[in-house]
């Protein structure tokens, strides 16, 4: 019996030390929810739970700037139908200013709402906003240049977003004069190079208008107005696929998806100079509301598609977020169930371990009675 060393206490004290970290690890995961509440309960664990936190996060903003993608498509397609709605009516007008019966004090009455309705047209055009981002006046388009500095008369109006672009365009065509003297590209002539051959795409042209379908379907569309010179011929074309309005809907840098909304504007819609004041210029109206109407039906198009696509990618991000904030848990979460056993078990040997330390304590006490 010995009374300097009390090996027996000192076993009962190190045993219960033990389990009362142990118990005490089992308490914070209890009280936090999280079987990983420090490096060292998980290193491997703790890292790649932070990794998936962040992507988790971030799949949430990328889910977010796809829903504000959505309002702003809704706000620009809720215009253009206003807009189109004009347009019809403009048609309309257009077509009773037409009839022979009519006389001039009735067309300048019809050309006084005409002028009405271009100027609403051009006022939505320009206060259409969404976060203090025009989204019709030509700031949400791709950008596109004539080389020509001669070419004045001569612009991009718009083009798709899978156009290809960083090649070598050019166009050349002649100018003839249609049968109300109006001068206008010869539908016979337009030539459409790409790295010095002519496209095998298909060319239309349309009034003022000149659009180039490429085989895979994606469309370019240039204005030649009649301030164009007649010298000019052939000019140089710069499609480099900059502008639009960019949503980024992915946790890593190039998932994005890009939004382009051409420049809506009287010369775009073909509108520009419209004048049913004569009977003659009624008749070209229709012309000018048929190519106005199908340019706005065409951008209506464009943001449907938009918007179907951006839903989708919407549903995707809700999978994603999802599956993977399951594989979080799975790492990170702790199972109440099986660590409130071990909790149990622990407050036992805890409780067992503290009365084995008491009596431990005792024994040299009962060294006194061999002293008596």
């Amino acid at each position: 019996m010995k009374v300097n060393s009390n090996i027996q206490a000192m076993i009962a004290g190190n045993v219960l030390k033990n389990n009362e970290t142990r118990q005490s690890d089992s308490t914070r995961k209890l009280s936090s929810g999280y079987k990983i509440n420090k490096a060292k309960d998980n290193p491997a664990g703790m890292a790649i739970s932070n990794r998936m936190r962040a992507q988790i996060q971030s799949l949430n903003r990328a889910n977010q700037n796809a829903s504000n993608a959505v309002n702003v498509i809704e706000t620009a397609e809720g215009a253009l139908g206003e807009i189109q709605d004009m347009i019809q009516r403009m048609s309309e007008l257009s077509i009773k200013a037409a009839n022979g019966t009519n006389t001039t004090e009735d067309r300048v009455a019809i050309q006084s709402e005409i002028d009405q309705l271009t100027k609403e047209i051009q006022r939505i055009a320009k206060d259409t906003e969404y976060n203090g981002q025009n989204l019709l006046g030509g700031e949400q388009a791709l950008k596109g240049y004539v080389t020509d500095p001669n070419a004045l008369g001569l612009n991009v109006v718009d083009y798709d977003p899978d156009f290809p672009v960083g090649k070598n365009y050019d166009i050349s065509f002649s100018k003839t004069t249609d049968a109300d003297g109006n001068t206008v590209v010869d539908k016979n002539s337009v030539v459409f190079n790409v790295d010095g051959a002519p496209t095998t795409g298909k060319v239309e042209v349309n009034g003022d208008k000149i659009t180039i379908t490429n085989a895979d379907g994606s469309k370019l569309m240039l204005r030649a107005d009649a301030t164009l010179p007649d010298s000019v011929s052939k000019v140089g074309l710069e499609i480099n696929g900059i502008g639009g309005m960019k949503i980024q809907v992915g946790a890593s840098e190039g998932q994005e998806i890009n939004i382009v909304i051409p420049e809506i504007s009287l010369d775009n819609l073909s509108l520009k100079g419209i004048d049913v004041r004569t009977e003659e210029g009624a008749k070209k109206a229709l012309d000018q509301t048929k190519a106005a109407l199908s340019f706005v039906s065409s951008v209506r198009s464009r943001l449907g598609a938009y918007e179907n696509r951006f839903e989708n990618t919407i549903s995707n991000l809700d999978v994603a977020e999802e599956n993977l904030t399951k594989s979080y848990s799975t790492i990170k979460d702790v199972d109440m169930a099986d660590e409130m056993v071990e909790y149990t078990t622990l407050q036992v040997l805890v409780q067992a371990g503290t009365s084995m330390l008491s009596q431990a304590n005792e024994q040299p006490q009962q060294a006194l009675q061999l002293l008596q």
